[in-house]
């Protein structure tokens, strides 16, 4: 009254379609990892390569922004760090990896 009958159930299929199910199951993970490469990792990776050749074609004179929002020409150059004069007789060295932008020749006054 209380307990149901239990039923065998049927043996599953062969395992000739196995391999296909599984490829169809890793297929969304794979284009997932494919449009992540092509909407974020590749433009990352050039931002970067173009970042890496500004600083290294930096020259005395220069123009350049910081990432700590300091505007100034470029005074001395080392394998590390700038000199850069923000004003007058005021220079400050700062990471070469710090400076985010040359400017336009004349920017400053």
């Amino acid at each position: 009254m209380f307990i149901s009958s239990a039923f065998a159930q049927t043996a599953p299929a062969a395992a000739g379609g196995d391999l296909q199910s599984s490829f169809m199951s890793l297929l969304p993970l794979v284009l997932m990892f494919v449009v992540l490469y092509f909407v974020m990792i590749r433009p990352q990776m050039k931002r970067q390569k173009e970042h890496r050749a500004m600083v290294e074609a930096l020259a005395k004179g220069d123009e350049v922004a910081t990432s700590g929002g300091l505007v100034g020409r470029v005074t001395k150059l080392g394998d590390t760090y700038l000199g850069v004069e923000i004003a007058q007789g005021v220079e400050v060295q700062v990471q070469r990896s710090a400076v985010v932008q040359v400017l336009p020749k004349g920017s400053m006054k």
